[in-house]
């Protein structure tokens, strides 16, 4: 389980995001019809689209994995308590 302090960290936040429309964006590519390859020139966008969102994703959540941020130090406030 996460520390709270790393629980809402904004590279999570991204990561996920990413990851979400990057999902939806290749299972949209994967069926998209011949209308919609030609109307994008023939290519399919949205599962290229989808797979670099997907890859960018993944990049945030390792880099968020590897470099966590550290936790504050408790003021002198919280030491009072």
């Amino acid at each position: 389980m996460a520390a709270p302090q790393r629980l809402f960290d904004i590279r999570r936040v991204i990561g996920g995001l990413f990851l979400v429309y990057g999902v939806v964006l290749t299972v949209t590519g994967l069926f998209d019809g011949s209308q919609a390859v030609q109307k994008a020139e023939g290519v399919r966008i949205n599962l290229w689209t989808g797979i670099g969102m997907l890859v960018i994703g993944g990049v945030f959540l390792v880099w968020e994995r590897l470099r966590p941020t550290a936790a504050p130090a408790p003021s002198q406030e919280d030491a009072d308590e």
